[in-house]
């Protein structure tokens, strides 16, 4: 995958809890969701919470992507070291990441199709 999870950061905190990524390569960030699950023993449930589609956005090798859990407006900002911080938030008056168990989950969408309902 182009982007990989670095990691979860004030987990709990209202105010300051958000999920790190970083790109591996340049990539549409919009080909990415994200989901909050948990584990069932040994193993990643199926049980997909929480989920965000990132908006679809070109980033570049080295790139951050974090996501707050609250609410806020989507920015970016150069960093000392040349690469670009993205910063996306996910509009939730909750926590996500406040267990033990919980396990972030990310998905490239290679291909969707979509149905509305009445059509």
């Amino acid at each position: 995958m182009d982007v990989k999870i670095l990691y979860i950061k004030d987990a709990g905190d209202k105010s300051g809890e958000r999920i790190v990524l970083q790109a591996n390569n340049d990539c549409n960030i919009g080909d990415y969701i994200l989901f909050d699950t948990t584990y069932e023993g040994n193993y990643i449930s199926n049980k997909l919470r929480h989920n965000y589609w990132f908006p679809d956005k070109k980033i570049k090798s080295g790139d951050k992507v974090i996501l707050y859990t609250k609410s806020g407006e989507e920015s970016s900002k150069e960093n000392k070291s040349g690469n670009t911080s993205h910063f996306f938030y996910w509009d939730l008056d909750i926590t996500v990441w406040n267990k033990g168990e919980d396990c972030a989950v990310l998905i490239k969408v290679e291909d969707y199709n979509v149905k509305k309902m009445g059509t």
